[in-house]
């Protein structure tokens, strides 16, 4: 009980007496409810929840939150149900609390699914009211502050997660407070020997500091107030523990050279002073060339402001100064729960919490976008960056975008529709390439073309999560209408060799078949058979209801080749099929159909199983290029290599592969992979090469 009366003291500094009734209503029913529960650091259950809800006290959060707090597992772990919540405290309370609450009665195939599932759930309930992932960061805040008495593989695979999903979400929320312990908490249950060896060190260290600190501030203090720079707060910071190591995970330095940093934090009234004292510090050490960052101006992700520079001090030591205001100063270590902790405090701008919403409505676009709850949280965890970009459109407004981000992040930031059309971009006015990375200050403008699309090869070079999302699924639809063609054509082939076709087999024979395959309509059955998750011969088996086809009239009509099919027809890389050669195909679930050279000794391996058999043929007059693979033995001379690629290129063919293997001292085995249209143009490469007098021997890899 000591517990819950020292909640009920602190939310008596601001929640009304009837207020205060309901949450001696919602602990008495937690206590009720976790009656027989005991954590596994032996202590009764109740105190977790109770944990939880003096954490969000502290940030003077409102009631519904501290009665959500206190409920946030009973859906989970006891027999109270959503609807009885509803009926005590209502509806407010009963979302919160099922926002936070686990997906128990569903069973997953993976313990990773469930994990992602739940994690989808939970930010999902987020887009719909922010509290519920503040309730979460308390949750997981007192438990990673009792995780010592967890197993050691949980309390691993907890710590880990901290780091990778909470621990930022925190900082993305401007909740700097909260980060800076769930990261020393995940860091030292997760690496304990390494936090407790890096802590020693620190304290060891912070005694040799003391002396240069104080010159530092003295000198600093001095100037301060000389130029009459008042009132003012200036103290030296240290870095914490997991900061300073990933910093030397990061730079690869010692602890010796990442601790000779000296960072002090100025506390000023007002933004105009901000930038006087900057001028101040500049004039008592010099600064270090391209080291200032202004975020006032230009405020992080987060809403994050303040003025950065780096300084050298005396003895040559570096000091970073942070200058700020003093509402920027609470802004940045309690972010979004300034609103509830400086709500009636004119200080608090709640307008820098528009990144805030910017950033929960880029989830629903990621969510709507991603095809599973795996690919939702490695979408999310990208977005959880902590370094940012900042560039401008060509109307100058800034965006800010994670740091490796390309033009193809920066289109898709600003619209999906600018994303999927983009097919150039300029960069400070010039041509760029779309793979560029981006750097903050540049001016970034997106040519679009209407016929402009996705390319595959952007998903390796994007890196925000919203990009990678949408280009899957754009991908996911190519892939699924060119299954549905692909499908519709096979279907209609093997129903022609039965002599029948779709029309003359009557609905209710098709939604019985439909049925049967577990369907629901039969443009889903033309996707399963251009996926090859379904043979063709054996679904028009079923619609005619016999097995009439002979082989002779599936000979005389083969399934047409045209090279447009994209995604849902591929070709195999043993023996790089080409227009002109003799081809099979072979149906392979989940890649549609696989075209071999008749050849190719995997084609004969997979040739016994005749039921994945496809008889296909080239289209005529195709227009597409195709890879093919060259073995070429040349000189090992100076100048070899670029005149194959000359030739390549004389011949219009591109190059998209090369491997090199030296075979002596003489010559060496150059093997392309390069694109042609058929056998001709395949044979007219072959000869111009066999020309060439570096040249020794050339040869086509066809298994």
């Amino acid at each position: 009980m000591l517990d819950y009366t020292e909640l009920r003291e602190q939310l008596a500094t601001y929640l009304s007496e009837e207020q205060l009734n309901q949450v001696a209503e919602a602990y008495a029913l937690a206590a009720s409810a976790h009656a027989d529960q005991r954590r596994m650091t032996g202590e009764p259950y109740v105190t977790h929840p109770l944990a939880v809800a003096r954490i969000l006290a502290n940030m003077r959060m409102d009631c519904p939150s501290i009665l959500a707090a206190i409920l946030h597992d009973v859906i989970e772990d006891t027999p109270l149900t959503k609807e009885q919540i509803i009926q005590h405290f209502g509806g407010e309370v009963a979302e919160l609390v099922d926002g936070v609450s686990k997906l128990t009665q569903i069973k997953f195939d993976t313990q990773q699914q469930a994990q992602a599932e739940n994690f989808r759930k939970m930010m999902l309930a987020m887009t719909k009211d922010i509290r519920v992932i503040l309730i979460k960061l308390a949750d997981r805040l007192h438990n990673m502050r009792t995780i010592m008495g967890m197993p050691a593989n949980k309390r691993c695979k907890k710590a880990k997660e901290t780091l990778e999903i909470y621990a930022p979400i925190a900082g993305r929320l401007g909740m700097n407070n909260i980060r800076v312990e769930l990261e020393d908490l995940g860091f030292c249950a997760l690496y304990p020997l390494r936090y407790k060896v890096l802590k020693e060190a620190v304290r060891k260290a912070r005694g040799n500091r003391k002396e240069i600190i104080k010159t530092i501030e003295d000198a600093l203090q001095t100037r301060l107030n000389q130029e009459n720079i008042k009132p003012y707060t200036l103290w030296g910071r240290e870095k914490h523990l997991y900061s300073l190591y990933k910093k030397m995970r990061r730079k690869g330095r010692s602890f010796i050279e990442v601790m000779d940093v000296y960072a002090f934090r100025l506390i000023v009234n007002s933004v105009d002073v901000c930038y006087r004292s900057l001028g101040v510090i500049h004039s008592v050490y010099k600064p270090v060339p391209g080291r200032f960052k202004d975020y006032i101006a230009i405020p992080k992700a987060n809403g994050y402001q303040s003025l950065h520079t780096v300084l050298l001090g005396p003895f040559g030591v570096p000091i970073e100064v942070q200058i700020r205001t003093q509402s920027m100063e609470q802004l940045a270590e309690v972010g979004i729960a300034a609103h509830w902790l400086y709500k009636d405090d004119d200080l608090i701008d709640m307008s820098r919490h528009e990144h805030t919403k910017e950033w929960v409505q880029g989830l629903i676009d990621i969510q709507k976008a991603s095809g599973d709850s795996i690919e939702f949280i490695e979408s999310v965890k990208l977005d959880l960056s902590p370094d940012y970009v900042y560039v401008f459109t060509p109307k100058g407004k800034i965006v800010a975008l994670p740091k490796g981000s390309t033009p193809v992040d920066f289109a898709y930031n600003i619209h999906t529709d600018i994303g999927n059309t983009c097919v150039a971009c300029k960069i400070d006015r010039r041509l760029a390439p779309l793979n560029t990375r981006l750097i903050s200050g540049q001016h970034v403008e997106i040519i679009c073309a209407e016929e402009g699309s996705p390319n595959p090869a952007w998903l390796n070079v994007v890196v925000t999560g919203k990009a990678k999302s949408k280009i899957r699924h754009w991908l996911k639809k190519q892939e699924m209408d060119q299954s549905y063609a692909l499908g519709r054509r096979m279907l209609d082939r093997a129903l022609l060799a039965r002599k029948s076709s779709l029309e003359d087999i009557s609905p209710q024979v098709v939604q019985t078949t439909l049925e049967e395959f577990d369907l629901d309509s039969l443009e889903a059955l033309y996707e399963e058979i251009g996926f090859g998750k379904r043979v063709a011969s054996v679904v028009a088996d079923q619609l005619v209801g016999h097995h009439a086809a002979s082989s002779e009239t599936m000979r005389r009509s083969p399934l047409v080749i045209k090279g447009t099919e994209g995604m849902v027809v591929t070709y195999a890389k043993c023996c790089y099929p080409i227009p002109g050669d003799d081809i099979v195909g072979f149906l392979q679930s989940g890649r549609g159909i696989v075209i071999h050279q008749e050849t190719c000794t995997n084609a004969q391996l997979l040739s016994r199983n005749p039921d994945n058999l496809i008889n296909v043929s080239w289209a005529k007059d195709l227009n597409e290029e195709f890879p093919v693979e060259l073995n070429i033995d040349v000189l090992n001379q100076r100048g070899a290599l670029a005149t194959l690629t000359g030739i390549f290129s004389e011949e219009e063919s591109n190059i998209i592969g090369i491997h090199h293997h030296d075979k002596d001292t003489r010559q060496c085995l150059l093997n392309f992979i390069i694109s042609v249209k058929n056998r001709k143009h395949l044979a007219r490469i072959m000869r111009r090469l066999r020309y060439c007098s570096l040249v020794l021997r050339i040869a086509r890899q066809k298994n």
